[in-house]
C-alpha cells in the first residue's frame, strides 16, 4: 500500500513544478533597446553563458551511447596547431599537400604560415575551421559572430576570411570598430554610439572624462542588448561582461 504522506507530497512537488513552468517573464522593461537574442541550437557558440553542472553518473548505470557527431563545426577553437606558431616557417614553394594540390588562395593564405615540420594540410583546415565557425554564427546571431572576431574568441579570423572565406569580410570590417570587454583609452576611443552583443546578466560600464570625471555608466541584468553613446570628450570606456560593443551607424 501506498504512504499517504508520500503520495501527498508528491502532488505538492508535481504542482509547484507546474506553476514554476507555466510562470513568464515580463518582457515589456525599460531595457528593451534590444531584444533578447533566443539561444540559438547547435553548436555552443563563442560568447559568455551559463553552464549547467552535470550530475556524476551513477557506477551502477551504464553509460548512454555517445551521440554521433553532427555536421556544425565545434566552437570555440580550432583542433589544429595555432598557425601563428613561432619558430621557422616552411618556405612557400615547399607548402605541398600529402596528396593533391592546393589551390592559388589556398596557397596565398598558406604562405609564411607553416612551420617547419608540420603538415600544410593541418593548417589550413584551421583556417577552414574558422570560416566554418563564422558561418554557423551569422546564422545564428550575426551580432554574435562580429563579438567572437573582435574579442579574438576565434582567432585567427581577419587572415581565414581573407584567404578562405572573403564573403565574410563585412564581419571582419564591422569587428575593427568594435570594443570588446576591459579598459580602451586614448586613441582607440571613437566616439558614436555602440550597442551590447551578447550580454550576460552582470554586464556594467563606465566612461571617463579628462581627470577621471565620470560622464556615464550603467549597468544590466537582464542579459538584454543596451545601447550607449561615448562622446567626443570621453577618455576612458571600460566594459565588464558585456562581451562586445558594436558601432551602430555610419564608421569612420
Amino acid at each position: 500500500m501506498r504512504n499517504p504522506f508520500l503520495a501527498g507530497a508528491a502532488v505538492v512537488m508535481t504542482v509547484a513544478a507546474l506553476a514554476a513552468c507555466g510562470s513568464s517573464a515580463d518582457g515589456n522593461d525599460s531595457e528593451a533597446a534590444g531584444a533578447q537574442r533566443p539561444a540559438a541550437s547547435g553548436p555552443s557558440v563563442p560568447g559568455p553563458s551559463a553552464t549547467t553542472p552535470t550530475p556524476p553518473a551513477s557506477a551502477a548505470t551504464p553509460s548512454a551511447p555517445t551521440a554521433p557527431a553532427t555536421e556544425e563545426p565545434a566552437v570555440p577553437g580550432p583542433s589544429a596547431p595555432a598557425a601563428t606558431a613561432e619558430g621557422p616557417k616552411t618556405p612557400s614553394d615547399e607548402i605541398t599537400p600529402a596528396t593533391g594540390t592546393f589551390t592559388k588562395k589556398q596557397k596565398e593564405y598558406l604562405e609564411d604560415r607553416v612551420p617547419k615540420g608540420m603538415d600544410p594540410a593541418a593548417v589550413l583546415q584551421t583556417g577552414q575551421e574558422t570560416c566554418d565557425k563564422l558561418r554557423y554564427l551569422v546564422k545564428a546571431d550575426r551580432d554574435t559572430a562580429v563579438g567572437a572576431i573582435a574579442t579574438e574568441e576565434i582567432p585567427d579570423a581577419p587572415a581565414a576570411v581573407a584567404g578562405l572565406c572573403p564573403q565574410h569580410q563585412d564581419l571582419v570590417d564591422e569587428a575593427a570598430y568594435a570594443y570588446a570587454d576591459g579598459t580602451h583609452t586614448g586613441k582607440t576611443l571613437r566616439p558614436g554610439v555602440y550597442r551590447s552583443a551578447s550580454p550576460t546578466t552582470h554586464c556594467s560600464w563606465q566612461i571617463e572624462g579628462a581627470g577621471g570625471k565620470e560622464l556615464a555608466s550603467g549597468t544590466s541584468d537582464t542579459g538584454k542588448s543596451r545601447k550607449i553613446t561615448i562622446p567626443k570628450s570621453a577618455r576612458t570606456f571600460t566594459s565588464t561582461g558585456c562581451y562586445a560593443w558594436l558601432a551602430e551607424g555610419a564608421k569612420g
